[in-house]
């Protein structure tokens, strides 16, 4: 029974650990690329122009864009049907099960956004980068935690999966209503009423992807249009892929997940990690990581997330309105509360919606990024280690 129970989570983690290694490598690429003699030749390849469709009906578009637009839209996707799940029948299906990463979540990004305000409080414009420490990388920070294998309880790891899909949402509710253009309305009705028509395809229980898809694909181009960030639409349609509460063994939804979560983990997320994490690093010194934009998203992602994380859950834990993962302390918990602030996929995907009028500041936010994920990454495997060898040996000595 509890290996049939797990065996989702089990399937989650080796596929998000795995594509953590990916996206690493992705990343290191990327930076070696944008550091070598192919430096030309790698900005110039993610700024060629490539038109899909027409002239009349299609979209001119940079590789950067088509990445970052296009097939981050189906990254989104993906995201928004883990959350339906979740809400249905997963972890986040019992209010008091829930309430713990909720809590946890709000807590960590509202303090890593006030931080990076207070950094950048005389700065400005650079204001419009807040939102950018607030969220935490899946794939990342799972890969971190899988390198400690058993030492983790499995119900940290679950909290912790929880945690980054709550954090997503909220990045998403955040790039809707902070980070669209100015609208364009005739665009919008369409796209509204693209949503009414796959809502009633929903209603109808309509159980094959076909009809989804080509009306998804308009939601896509009328979203793009309208001023909306495009990756809006795939949560929209995600939304409306049925699934039921009795479901559990097949639906459209879990279908769809099994069969695009391995494409978006190991194609679309390694690719916009190359894509985007490369940054020149020539004359970069200790004072540019001290200016405001990057020194705020250090700060944010490193510290502001663990002591977001852990004070809100703390303060939910002892007033009873949530329960303490099982197996657990609060040692572990910090620990796991610091590989939070591994933020990379989304956190360098707000920064390019946050500066896209000011592209100069877009290194700042990558090296900002990079080094506050990778402080996470290394300080909260050495804690956990060491509390967790701690407990180790002192299982030992009780059995001998």
């Amino acid at each position: 029974m509890i290996n049939y129970i797990t065996a989702p989570f089990r399937w989650f983690f080796k596929l998000e650990a795995a594509s953590g290694l990916i996206l690493l490598l992705a990343a290191i690429v990327a930076l070696f690329l944008s550091n070598t003699d192919f430096s030309d030749l790698y900005f110039k390849i993610l700024n060629t122009h490539l038109l899909i469709g027409t002239e009349s009906f299609g979209l001119d578009l940079s590789i950067l864009h088509w990445i970052n637009d296009a097939l981050m839209a189906i990254f989104f996707f993906i995201v928004t049907l883990e959350i339906k799940r979740e809400f249905i029948h997963g972890e986040l299906s019992k209010p008091k099960r829930a309430l713990l990463p909720i809590i946890g979540a709000i807590g960590g990004m509202a303090v890593p956004a006030l931080i990076y305000v207070f950094i950048n409080l005389e700065t400005g414009y650079t204001l419009r980068g807040w939102a950018i420490p607030s969220a935490t990388d899946i794939a990342f920070s799972i890969g971190v935690l899988s390198l400690l294998g058993s030492r983790v309880p499995i119900s940290l790891k679950i909290f912790l999966v929880a945690l980054a899909i709550i954090d997503d949402l909220g990045a998403i509710i955040i790039i809707a209503f902070f980070y669209s253009s100015e609208l364009q309305y005739n665009y919008l009705l369409l796209m509204i009423i693209s949503f009414i028509a796959l809502l009633l395809l929903n209603k109808f229980n309509v159980k094959k992807f076909a009809p989804f898809f080509f009306i998804g694909l308009l939601l896509w181009y009328f979203t793009h249009g309208s001023g909306i960030h495009s990756t809006i639409s795939g949560v929209l349609l995600a939304t409306t892929i049925p699934h039921k509460k009795n479901e559990k063994d097949y639906s459209l939804l879990l279908k769809l997940e099994h069969m695009l979560s391995p494409y978006v983990a190991f194609g679309i997320m390694p690719l916009f990690a190359l894509a985007n994490a490369g940054v020149d690093l020539k004359g970069i010194s200790f004072n540019s990581l001290l200016a405001p934009v990057p020194f705020g998203i250090l700060c944010g992602l490193f510290f502001g997330k663990q002591i977001g994380v852990f004070l809100f859950s703390f303060i939910s834990v002892k007033l009873k309105l949530a329960e303490m993962p099982s197996n657990s302390n609060w040692a572990k918990f910090y620990g796991v509360g610091i590989l939070t602030g591994i933020g990379f996929t989304m956190s360098l995907f707000v920064g390019n919606l946050a500066f896209v009028d000011y592209i100069n500041e877009m290194d700042g936010v990558k090296i900002g990024v990079l080094t506050g994920s990778f402080l996470s990454a290394i300080v909260g495997y050495i804690m956990l280690w060491v509390v967790t060898k701690k407990n180790n040996i002192h299982l030992n000595v009780k059995k001998n």
